[in-house]
């Protein structure tokens, strides 16, 4: 009779436990969600990870985070290539898909493959760039809601306006958040990688 009450004291327990742990608060990620995830238009582009344009399925079966930059970018884009250096083996950790970093270039007249394999190549072999011409990039990019815009015509030292947001995408190639970059006077606009950090395990958990 005592190892019944014991069972049954231990088996209410548990109920409670898990009753409690389903009504806990849980987490929420500070990233723009899109619920449900949102999926791209059809795009043709080229990347330094393949010989032949890739298209759609090349985000498939892996997360991928997104951003807008070009190799001849004096700071936001050298940072945040750097800061996603060091915080990608914290999203491996929270991943069971492989982590990708796709820089898409907006400066399709400097930018070739050669330049652009060899840029992102000095970050590791998750980083991938990403080219096109402006009739197939403006498109794509403005697909993921973000935005660039080209120099006049005949400059030929020039700066590109572009989105410092981060994009993330699912392993359905489905855009899921968007990590703003922070605005602080003086500094840099870059995404906050502990906060992102932070989200990408709520959302990849």
């Amino acid at each position: 009779m005592q190892k019944i009450l014991y069972l049954v004291a231990a088996l209410l327990a548990a109920i409670i436990g898990f009753t409690a742990y389903q009504m806990w608060p849980k987490p929420e990620p500070e990233a723009l969600i899109y619920e449900p995830p949102r999926a791209l238009k059809a795009f043709e582009l080229q990347s330094t990870d393949s010989q032949q344009a890739i298209s759609n399925n090349a985000l498939k079966g892996q997360w991928t985070i997104l951003f807008t930059g070009y190799t001849f970018c004096p700071d936001i884009c050298p940072t945040t290539m750097s800061d996603l250096k060091q915080a990608l083996p914290v999203l491996q950790d929270e991943a069971d898909k492989p982590v990708k970093v796709w820089m898409i270039s907006v400066d399709p007249k400097r930018d070739n493959m050669e330049r652009l394999k060899q840029y992102t190549g000095y970050f590791g072999k998750q980083f991938v760039g990403i080219r096109a011409d402006h009739p197939e990039l403006f498109p794509f990019v403005r697909d993921l809601g973000l935005m660039y815009s080209l120099p006049d015509e005949g400059e030929e030292n020039y700066l590109v306006n572009h989105s410092a947001a981060i994009i993330l995408v699912n392993p359905d190639g489905k855009r899921i958040a968007i990590f703003n970059a922070e605005h602080e006077p003086g500094e840099i606009p870059v995404v906050d990688m502990q906060q992102l950090q932070k989200d990408f395990a709520i959302i990849a958990g």
